[in-house]
């Protein structure tokens, strides 16, 4: 098991009572994970029922419990499945974006829009797993293991243009940007804020100016 993400890992083989197998099984279990996910966004947490999940996934309570010995252990194997997910895209978005970027210059810029647009489309959920986690013990430490992770691979990619960051050390300067970006995208996007704190028209131009500061704090020498 990966120790990049055995506490994820751990938390979706303890939330499953019974794997599916394929067809119909699959399929049913399939829509519990998406109900109970469209679910947690509309209600910003947990307050809906098994019920609910039943209805908007057309499954039976039986086939629920079939496969989860409660509501808890559901909740927990959407979160796996959604921390799981949310490294595996941002690994690939980060190197896509590499792949297109020769210099710092071109990385930044490119890094921080796909960065904007990544948390974005997983900050309704997000933001549900991140309130779950405070009160949660068992989501709390594969929480912090994605954003370790996150950081970790956001951290790499900048220390990938080592020869052009200036200063003695390198990886405080790449990690002081990672946490400056990631502070301000979340802040957009509610992320351990609320949503009244985002202003979208100002946003376009912060992204742009955001890439510019980041590629001068690396650029320059201590």
């Amino acid at each position: 098991m990966s120790t990049a993400t055995r506490h994820t890992e751990a938390l979706a083989l303890h939330a499953l009572s019974r794997k599916p197998r394929q067809g119909r099984s699959l399929a049913s279990f399939e829509r519990m994970i998406e109900a109970t996910k469209a679910l947690m966004i509309e209600t910003g947490g947990d307050s809906f029922t098994l019920q609910d999940v039943s209805e908007r996934g057309q499954v039976s309570i039986g086939s629920i419990y079939l496969r989860f010995e409660s509501k808890d252990r559901l909740l927990h194997a959407v979160i796996a499945e959604e921390l799981q997910a949310i490294i595996t895209k941002e690994s690939a978005m980060i190197e896509a974006t590499r792949a297109e970027s020769p210099t710092l210059a071109d990385f930044l810029p490119r890094y921080i829009t796909r960065y904007s647009a990544f948390l974005q489309e997983h900050a309704p959920l997000l933001g549900t797993i991140m309130n779950r986690a405070a009160v949660d013990p068992a989501v709390s430490e594969p929480g912090k293991e994605t954003a370790r992770r996150s950081s970790e691979q956001s951290v790499a990619a900048i220390l990938s243009y080592r020869d052009e960051i200036k200063a003695a050390d390198a990886e405080a300067k790449a990690l002081t940007v990672f946490q400056i970006v990631f502070a301000t995208i979340a802040r957009q996007f509610g992320l351990g804020s609320t949503p009244e704190s985002s202003d979208p028209h100002l946003w376009g131009v912060i992204k742009d100016e955001l890439a510019k500061m980041a590629l001068a704090y690396l650029r320059h020498a201590d």
